[in-house]
């Protein structure tokens, strides 16, 4: 097995997980045969995500975060209190947005208008559809 570094292009195509037509590339680039070329794609890819993980490790050191090596696994829950936790967080996680949006929309200085836009377009269609029964009832009636 060579260490050669994989050309630019190929790199490229492995992080953004291309790896068949990586593969391809790298064998007609190099001459070498497609299952050389998968081995040494499999190993940068091994060393990008030991690098990622050595990142993430360090950034959590940092930031006093417990890795997932650290961290115990957790029980499982009764599926019926899990239900009402979710359904009582989905409530809250509303009520949370609602709150945040209207913080934001005072924060930009937006006033909200007296009458919802919604009524408003309600009352403009019974209105005209009021005018077009009287014209009618009143061409066809009298």
């Amino acid at each position: 097995m060579s260490n050669k570094k994989l050309p630019k292009a190929v790199a490229i195509m492995v992080e953004k997980n291309n790896l068949v037509m990586a593969i391809k590339t790298l064998a007609e680039e190099e001459n070498i045969s497609m299952t050389e070329a998968k081995a040494r794609i499999d190993d940068y890819e091994a060393k990008i995500k030991a690098k990622q993980q050595q990142n993430i490790a360090k950034i959590a050191k940092k930031q006093g975060i417990e890795t997932g090596a650290d961290i115990e696994p957790v029980t499982r829950i009764d599926t019926d209190t899990e239900q009402k936790k979710t359904g009582q967080q989905k409530a809250d996680g509303f009520a949370q947005l609602s709150s945040g949006l209207n913080n934001h929309l005072d924060d930009i200085g937006y006033k909200k208008p007296l009458i919802p836009r919604w009524v408003w377009r309600l009352s403009i269609i019974l209105v005209v559809m009021g005018i077009i029964f009287f014209a009618l009832w009143r061409l066809f009636i009298i």
